[in-house]
This record gives structure tokens, sequence and C-alpha cells, in this order.
């Protein structure tokens, strides 16, 4: 039974799994070793459960049980100690992720699970960082995730089928809807997007619509929620150039970044997070 999750990683999807591992009734330790980032995670939580009060999505007594059950931490392996279930939300760098699971492998109960939240990375190469590879899976939300429906769960080569159910409980526990897929560069989600997202670039770089215009017939078109220039803002073209790149490596010369974006990325034109992507947001608030 999972009573306590930790979640290493107070970035925007760290926190953002934070919050709705709390609503959903786990005890919740969020741990960065930051501690200037816990207090920025901390205040954007606050936010959102105002929001959410707001938006008649949490009532006033389930925003207080919540917020009693989320903790903060910088010392991660104190947290893992006590840990049913470790969720890692690190940036997309192996290297950090493998120290970070040989740590909590030597630290976490022999019945922890460990989840790696990642979008296209291996959670078979994951799992052998540590000596239970059976109870490590992959957990990909999506930004935002207190209003993203989705947990895409991925198994590793080795993750057993009892690590598959207990994981898709606490997804749903957490008011997620859940597809549980077998491992394969780039998953479902992220194969499809990085797609739309890339031939997006090739249809502006060729100077068939303006950005505005590209994302307005795919939104209304389509139906997507938001346009693919509005999501890789979002996201970071940086991080959309990264992923394009491994899965031209893996999958082939349909991945192969567009030129434009490179350039955008060369031009430190990253999106949301520096001011100024495929969008200028210099001036909006």
């Amino acid at each position: 039974m999972i009573r306590r999750i930790v979640v290493i990683g107070s970035g925007v999807m760290g926190r953002g799994i934070a919050y709705v591992s709390a609503v959903g009734g786990f005890l919740t330790t969020l741990v960065d070793i930051k501690e200037e980032q816990l207090q920025s995670a901390k205040q954007e939580i606050a936010d959102i459960f105002e929001k959410g009060i707001a938006r008649g999505k949490l009532t006033e007594t389930l925003k207080k049980e919540a917020e009693a059950r989320l903790y903060y931490s910088t010392d991660f392996i104190q947290a893992a100690k006590e840990a049913d279930l470790v969720i890692e939300a690190v940036p997309e760098k192996l290297e950090i992720k493998k120290q970070i699971f040989e740590t909590i492998d030597e630290h976490a109960p022999e019945s922890c699970y460990f989840a790696t939240n990642t979008s296209t990375m291996s959670p078979t190469e994951i799992a052998s960082f540590t000596k239970r590879p059976e109870k490590v899976i992959a957990m990909h939300f999506f930004n935002p995730v207190h209003k993203m429906k989705l947990v895409e769960i991925v198994r590793g080569l080795e993750t057993s089928d009892e690590t598959a159910e207990v994981i898709q409980q606490v997804a749903e526990q957490m008011g997620k809807e859940t597809v549980v897929v077998n491992e394969f560069p780039g998953f479902v989600t992220s194969r499809i997007s990085a797609l739309v997202g890339n031939e997006a670039f090739y249809m502006l770089q060729e100077g068939i619509g303006t950005p505005e215009e590209i994302d307005k017939a795919i939104r209304l078109g389509l139906n997507y929620p938001m346009g693919p220039f509005e999501l890789a803002d979002l996201v970071g073209l940086d991080t959309r150039l990264n992923n394009l790149k491994y899965l031209h490596e893996k999958l082939g010369e349909k991945y192969r970044p567009a030129p434009l974006l490179e350039q955008y990325v060369k031009a430190g034109r990253l999106g949301r997070k520096t001011g100024k992507g495929v969008y200028d947001y210099t001036n909006k608030e």
C-alpha cells in the first residue's frame, strides 16, 4: 500500500506532481537541493490551491487537509528512508538520474517503488542503476500537471506486473487517466508531439503561414488545446530540440530537427522561460 511519496526535484514538473500527490491523499515530501527553489515551489503550490478554490475544484477543508500532507526538504536521503514510492523529476540528464537512483536504491526500503518522470529516456536503463529493476517504471506526467489528465506509464524491460498495477492505482488516486505502454524511444505521446511540432517549424520555414495562423489552424481544425508553437514555447525549444535529436538518432530521418528550430535555439530563443521563443513574451504579463 502506498502512503508516503517522495518527489525529487521541485521544478515545474516536480512541484505539480507534489501538488496532485497531496491532493490525492498521499503524505508527500517535495525534495530539492536548493532551499530557494523549494520556497519558489511552495509559493506556486499555494497559488494553485487558491486558484483551485476560486474555480470550485477544491473546498477549503480539502485544501487544508492536502497542505497538511505536504512537506518540503533538502535531505532526499532521509526522505527516501521513509518512502513507499519515489518519483524522480529532475532534468533529462542521464548522469543526474544515475546519481539519484543509485543513492535512493541504497537508502530506500526494499519495498519502495521508483518512478522516473521522463518524456523520452529509457526506464530500462534507469532501472539498471538499481538492484530492484522490477520495481522501476516511468510515470510521464504532462505540463501543467494539475490540469493535464493523462499519466503515460511506461514499463521497462524488467518492470513487474505488480509494479505497473501499483503505479496505475497511484496515478488514478491522483485523479489521472492512465495508459500503460511498453518502452520504445519516445513512448506514444512524445513521438506524436515531436512530429507535429517539428512539422510546424518546417511549415514556418517554408513560409506557409505565420505562427499565429499555423497555431490557429491546428487548434481549431484538429481540436488541439494549444497550437504546436504555443506548446513548444511552454516546454522550451531547447527541450523540444533535444527530444528530436534523440528520436532522430533512435528512429530515423523523419525526426530530423527543422533547421529553423535549431536556429532559434542557437539564438537563445528558448520560449517562455527566456521571454522569447517563437513568440515574444517580454511585454506580456
